[in-house]
């Protein structure tokens, strides 16, 4: 009874494949160090873009033969794509034993061993939240996986951990299918959560990273007494042991004053924000739906600097939405360039069924020229990063030191993995939560003792790649900034 898990996507589905394990290991099962070690191959995934979903058909096909030749074998498919599929997956890879909706997962262990007990497929996913607006079970997710004493041995590292604190999203952009895969918003009481920190606390985590689709809409009422998240974050700062605490992603409309006098006056927060813009033409973001007009976004970027002086601002792109005219992309240029983003994440635009931009607009933009805008786009972008990269030449910073630089591995689709935080035309790939644990790996100088070339983050989300000793993981440390590229530091330890 091995486990292995493959998992797509964003931070969501990371800490979702940590939930996953949690629900395994207290069931019996063990964590194998690879596919051919498994009894149980689970893929997470992801509906975003299309090239995801197709880079998992494409690793369920391949595996017809692992499992033809290990009998008793099984295969799970959980996440988006569970959700947004359903029982498709069976008939396009009838390989597959269990699928299993993001907000069963505690479901999980049970449709695995009745899978194996029967031989036949097994499925658990929430209803349409459309269909069966009132339906309880279109609440996806159980709050009941939420915890830290279970999730201790599933954390990639002891010192980090990601805690939700929103769940769904009810923005329903017209390009997104979250709001279907996903379900409605729901916050969690802060009790729970200042206790689920608590107990990280004391497990050692100095870092938290706060989680929600829109995690700046977060809002608990109870009572007359309403959290909100600038409250949640003067309460987690209270915790001792808690240095870092980041949040994302977050909804420009969302970000207001007393928010940004948290991240400014608290501490423990750190002067990060992700608050995807999507676009730079008021045309687009009508079309997208995303009900902000490109003044009011550059009046948040100028509220952000002017309260956080040192804030490091990320976004994401679409480019080659519906009807994307060149003076429409030249426009989302010209916000790039307004911004000076620390880095923005850029996607070409991929049709998803389900949405409303499938329903009801046409996909009419060429493929060469979604591709060439992205990569001018890009580039654009990366003129930025690196004047902004290079300021930090000759200064000392402190970061997290997280662990050796990651060298390129294979995941369970072949496909070489490239774990980096620097934007990019590329789709989402394959990897291991497993390979995530797995810290102890070669670094990109090769083996050498106790040396490598280890890697951490400043406080406002730089990284910053150092030779140094693999036992300062999870230390708090200074480096002199000797050199920059857009995406990263370079520097050497200033030994105390």
């Amino acid at each position: 009874m091995k486990f292995y898990i493959e998992t797509v996507g964003c931070q969501m589905n990371v800490l979702d494949s940590e939930l996953a394990s949690a629900e395994l290991i207290s069931a019996g099962w063990e964590r194998a160090e690879s596919r051919k070690d498994a009894t149980l191959v689970v893929f997470n995934t992801c509906s975003v873009r299309e090239h995801a979903e197709e880079k998992i058909y494409s690793a369920l096909g391949r595996l017809k033969h692992w499992k033809a030749q290990k009998p008793g074998s099984l295969i799970a498919v959980m996440g988006c794509m569970a959700q947004k599929d359903q029982s498709r997956i069976f008939k396009r890879a009838p390989n597959v034993d269990v699928v299993c909706g993001p907000g069963q997962i505690d479901q999980l262990t049970t449709l695995v061993a009745r899978a194996a007990a029967t031989g036949e497929p097994q499925i658990a996913t929430s209803v349409d939240r459309f269909v069966h607006k009132n339906d309880p079970k279109a609440v996806r997710e159980s709050f009941r996986l939420y915890d830290p004493k279970r999730l201790k041995e599933t954390r990639p590292r002891a010192f980090q951990a990601m805690v939700r604190i929103m769940f769904g999203c009810n923005k329903f952009c017209s390009y997104c299918i979250v709001p279907s895969v996903r379900g409605p918003e729901q916050s969690r009481p802060p009790k729970d959560i200042l206790n689920e920190i608590g107990i990280l606390a004391d497990q050692g985590v100095v870092e938290i990273v706060l989680l929600g689709q829109t995690v700046n809409s977060y809002r608990y009422v109870e009572g007359d007494k309403t959290t909100r998240l600038s409250d949640l974050l003067a309460e987690i700062d209270k915790i001792p042991g808690i240095r870092r605490v980041r949040f994302v992603s977050s909804y420009p409309t969302d970000m207001t004053d007393d928010l940004l006098q948290a991240v400014r006056d608290l501490p423990s927060s750190t002067p990060y924000l992700h608050v995807p813009a999507q676009h730079g033409a008021d045309s687009m973001l009508e079309r997208m739906r995303r009900r902000y007009a490109v003044g009011q976004y550059k009046e948040m970027v100028d509220r952000i600097y002017e309260t956080v002086p040192e804030a490091a601002i990320t976004s994401d792109f679409i480019v080659g939405f519906c009807g994307e005219t060149e003076e429409e992309f030249q426009q989302t240029v010209d916000l790039v360039r307004y911004a000076r983003f620390k880095n923005s994440f850029i996607f070409k635009y991929s049709e998803r069924p389900g949405n409303e931009a499938a329903r009801t607009m046409a996909d009419d933009v060429p493929e060469d020229v979604k591709k060439r805008r992205n990569n001018e786009l890009l580039a654009v972008q990366n003129e930025i990063s690196l004047a902004q990269s290079e300021t930090f030449v000759g200064k000392t910073v402190e970061i997290l030191v997280e662990g050796p630089s990651k060298k390129e591995t294979k995941s369970l689709s072949d496909a070489l993995i490239e774990e980096s935080d620097a934007p990019s035309d590329k789709e989402t790939d394959l990897t291991s939560v497993d390979q995530l644990l797995a810290s102890s790996r070669a670094s990109v100088f090769g083996e050498r003792g106790d040396r490598a070339q280890m890697t951490g983050r400043t406080k406002c989300d730089r990284i910053v790649v150092f030779d140094g000793s693999r036992s300062l993981a999870g230390e708090f440390r200074k480096i002199k900034i000797t050199s920059a590229t857009p995406f990263t530091l370079c520097g050497k330890l200033v030994e105390d």
